[in-house]
């Protein structure tokens, strides 16, 4: 599968941002779906995770209760609504996804296979 990431951009802190990941390919429901992040200096950083038919959601601390993150199978598109921005939010963020049920290790990076380019977040105090 090949996913492309758009959406960011540059927002004000306390702003929204609605990023979208869309994949090609065939069995966009096998496949467990994720965000992550990466500033300048630092290794990349889950965001949220969400399992094939979007029953299991899982958040990192910094962002729970300002994020959200969907997906529509019909449109081979997982989403991440983003609201509040601080600052510290800002980062290129990646869509990443591989095939089977979120586990525990849901916030590795190493447990996805497939990955977005990447689109950039920057949120000016």
């Amino acid at each position: 599968v090949q996913l492309q990431a758009f959406g960011g951009g540059l927002v004000q802190a306390g702003g929204s941002l609605r990023l979208s990941c869309v994949a090609s390919g065939r069995g966009f429901g096998t496949y467990r779906l994720a965000w992550f992040r990466q500033s300048p200096g630092n290794e990349r950083e889950f965001v949220a995770a969400i399992d094939r038919g979007g029953g299991g959601i899982f958040y990192s601390d910094s962002v729970k209760g300002r994020f959200t993150i969907s997906r529509d199978n019909a449109k081979n598109t997982v989403y991440l609504q983003m609201n509040s921005l601080k600052p510290e939010d800002a980062a290129v963020y990646y869509c990443a996804a591989d095939r089977g049920v979120i586990t525990s290790a849901r916030g590795d990076p190493r447990a996805y296979s497939y990955w977005g380019q990447g689109t950039l977040v920057t949120v000016s105090s």
